[in-house]
Formats: structure tokens, sequence, C-alpha cells
């Protein structure tokens, strides 16, 4: 039975499934040689990257925006900015753990198509640098590489970072930082920051994965594809931090209550005479 023609999209013309499905073409079976059964799963686990990529990006810039939003007294958007970095947790997650799909692709197998890859590198990707500025990454290098132009690198770059508009949501409301953790009672702003740290680890722990990825493909100290310093790089980047303004807090509390502890712990002084 035919639909009739005004009754609207279907599952794959909403989606545009027949163009979306012819956009994964390995090169491995050019020239009328077989097509390498394991670059499709290479290629579509990269392209399902950038589609996350593309949301977690939606994700960023809405969150910016509820901050700013906040600060300017806006009461209600507090909780929208709370919502959304918990969304963006999760997406993160996602993006993490999608990756481990290749964890099924042993070296042999893939030394066996990667020359069909020629100059290409995951370094290259555009929009994860987009992601990393809109994070936060301030790093000198990084910057004086993307921060000319008009890309969507420089233009994160261009912004505040995430920790800059939180803190200003701070001051907004008169509160420092510590005293998110030392008052009556968690509050708003308390899981927001709880929130934002949590961003960060989900990241590193997507970096450290695609660290033990590389290294279970193509060795601890092997160059990537493209001419990238493969998995010595990434390691390097797990330590960049996002938020270290919330994490020396941290640090700050440990350090007053070791030395409360130490100062109830001390022998009285000698009485003189």
């Amino acid at each position: 039975m035919s639909r009739p023609a005004d009754a609207g999209p279907t599952y794959g013309s909403y989606l545009r499934l027949d163009e979306l499905l012819a956009l994964q073409s390995p090169l491995s079976g050019g020239g009328g040689a077989a097509e390498h059964p394991d670059e499709l799963l290479f290629i579509v686990v990269h392209q399902a990257s950038e589609l996350w990529f593309k949301v977690v990006r939606a994700e960023l810039d809405a969150l910016h925006d509820a901050l700013a939003a906040a600060a300017g007294e806006d009461g209600a958007a507090e909780e929208w900015a709370l919502w959304r970095v918990q969304r963006l947790n999760t997406l993160t997650r996602i993006v993490s753990e999608q990756l481990t799909a290749l964890d099924a692709l042993p070296p042999q197998r893939f030394l066996q198509f990667r020359s069909f890859l020629g100059s290409s590198s995951g370094s290259q990707s555009e929009q994860f640098r987009a992601i990393e500025a809109a994070s936060g990454l301030r790093d000198a290098d990084f910057v004086a590489r993307h921060g000319a132009g008009d890309g969507l690198v420089a233009r994160a770059l261009a912004r505040p970072t995430l920790e800059r508009r939180f803190l200003d949501l701070l001051s907004a409301r008169g509160i420092a930082p510590e005293a998110l953790y030392t008052g009556p009672a968690p509050s708003t702003l308390f899981f927001l920051a709880e929130g934002l740290l949590e961003y960060e680890q989900q990241f590193a722990r997507w970096r450290f994965a695609h660290v033990q990825l590389v290294e279970r493909i193509i060795g601890p100290m092997t160059g990537g594809t493209g001419g990238s310093l493969g998995a010595g790089y990434l390691a390097r980047t797990v330590a960049h931090r996002f938020f270290p303004v919330l994490w020396e807090v941290r640090a700050r509390l440990y350090g007053a209550a070791r030395a409360a502890a130490a100062g109830r712990t001390a022998p009285p002084a000698a009485a003189d005479g």
C-alpha cells in the first residue's frame, strides 16, 4: 500500500539515509582491488565521532549562553546551565564509549589499509579543536596555531572560557569559589561546579581512551598518520586543565583542613619560668 503524497517525511527521508549511507567510501577498494572489510568500521567510528562533536559543540554554545544569562541576573538560567552541563557529560561519555569499537581492530589488519589514509589524521579535526577551545584550552602553542582567522577554533578562542563564565556568575552572586564547599547545604551553583569538573574528567577519560586505542593499534612510540606524534602527543594532552581555579579550591580546602588538624594535635607550648 503506497503512502499519500502529503503524508510528510518518512524515517529514511527525514534522516536522509540514502545520502548518509553513501558517505562511507573506503579507499582500499580502488583500482579494482578488493575493499578491506575493516576500513568501513574505521570510517564509521570517525564519522560518528564528528557527528557527536557537532552535538557537543551545540551544547557547549548553549552552556556558554546559559552561564552568561545567569551572570546577568537571570536566576532561572542557573538551572538551565546545570541541565546543559549534565547533558554535556552524557554526550562526552558517549563519544568516549563509541571509540572503543576500534578495540576490535587488530594492528595487522589496520596496517593492511593504513597507507590509504595518506596525510589524514585525527589531529586535523577542526570540530575537536573547537571543543577544546570552547571548553577552555588556552595553551600558548594551541592559541598560536589556531587563534588566527575566522574558523570554528578561532571563534571559540575569541570567547571567554567556560571557567571565566562560571567565575563571572559567582562574582555576580557575591560568592567566592571556596564558599560553594563550605556553605550550610549544597546549592545549584555547587552542583554546577561539580558538573563542570565532571565534564573535565570525562574529557580526560576520552583522551586517555584515545591514547590506549592508538597504542593498542600502532604502539606507544609510533608516529601517527599525517606526521602526527601519535600516542606520545595524546598522552601529554591528558593533563590539560579547563577549570584550574576549581581544582585549586580543592587544594586550598585540603591545606586548610590539614593545618587545622595539625593545630589541634600540636602539644601545648611549655610555660616560661
